[in-house]
């Protein structure tokens, strides 16, 4: 059997790639509005899987945030840095990620989560749902169903995802303390013919203050 590829490996041989079957989600691109019109100048964000920095932390740091964007992927933090050099990037797993002890007044989630075991997947929404400092926003999306260690063909590449249902994510946001705010699914179909189409599910919480 052929060995499925890390997320590393996968994000450094896509690069620009993924921009262009996936830079322009509706919903992501909503929840970068909503969540902008509630951010003030200099607010601290983590985008984490920051990807070629784009959208997402093109957006928040033209509204004026202190953007963090963490990817495990080397070829795209690159690019990342070179597009979007108002924000500061790493090369850092959101498995193992440390930030400093006051946390973000948002934490941006969009899709880092799939490339890896089940048990990891709640694990790291725990995480980032820890990472969201008291009166701060978390966003999210992903891929959704309760599935754990499925081998698929996704951009050329073979990959084994896992992820969690929609009413499991929902209620370990609100075990960790987060009012889920909003929450919706919608149908995405790639540009360009680069990748099946998908079920997004999006969630937007709070921290209470």
């Amino acid at each position: 059997m052929t060995r499925r590829k890390s997320a590393a490996e996968v994000f450094d041989a896509l690069a620009e790639r993924y921009e262009e079957a996936f830079g322009r989600v509706p919903g992501q691109l909503a929840a970068l509005d909503w969540l902008t019109a509630r951010l003030p100048a200099g607010a601290r964000v983590l985008d984490v899987g920051s990807g070629t920095g784009r959208p997402t932390a093109e957006a928040l740091a033209r509204a004026g945030c202190a953007v963090t964007g963490i990817d495990v992927s080397a070829a795209m933090v690159a690019l990342a840095r070179s597009r979007v050099p108002q924000a500061r990037f790493e090369q850092a797993d959101v498995r193992t990620y440390a930030p400093g002890p006051d946390g973000f007044d948002a934490v941006c989630a969009f899709f880092p989560l799939l490339v890896m075991d089940q048990p990891e997947v709640a694990d790291a929404l725990d995480r980032m749902a820890s990472w969201v400092a008291p009166g701060g926003y978390f966003v999210m999306a992903t891929v959704p169903g309760d599935i754990r260690g499925l081998d698929i063909e996704w951009m050329g590449h073979e990959v084994t995802v896992s992820s969690l249902s929609t009413e499991d994510h929902l209620s370990r946001l609100a075990d960790r303390g987060l009012e889920v705010l909003h929450h919706h699914t919608a149908a995405f179909r790639p540009a360009g013919g680069l990748a099946e189409p998908e079920e997004h599910l999006f969630c937007y919480a709070r921290r209470p203050a």
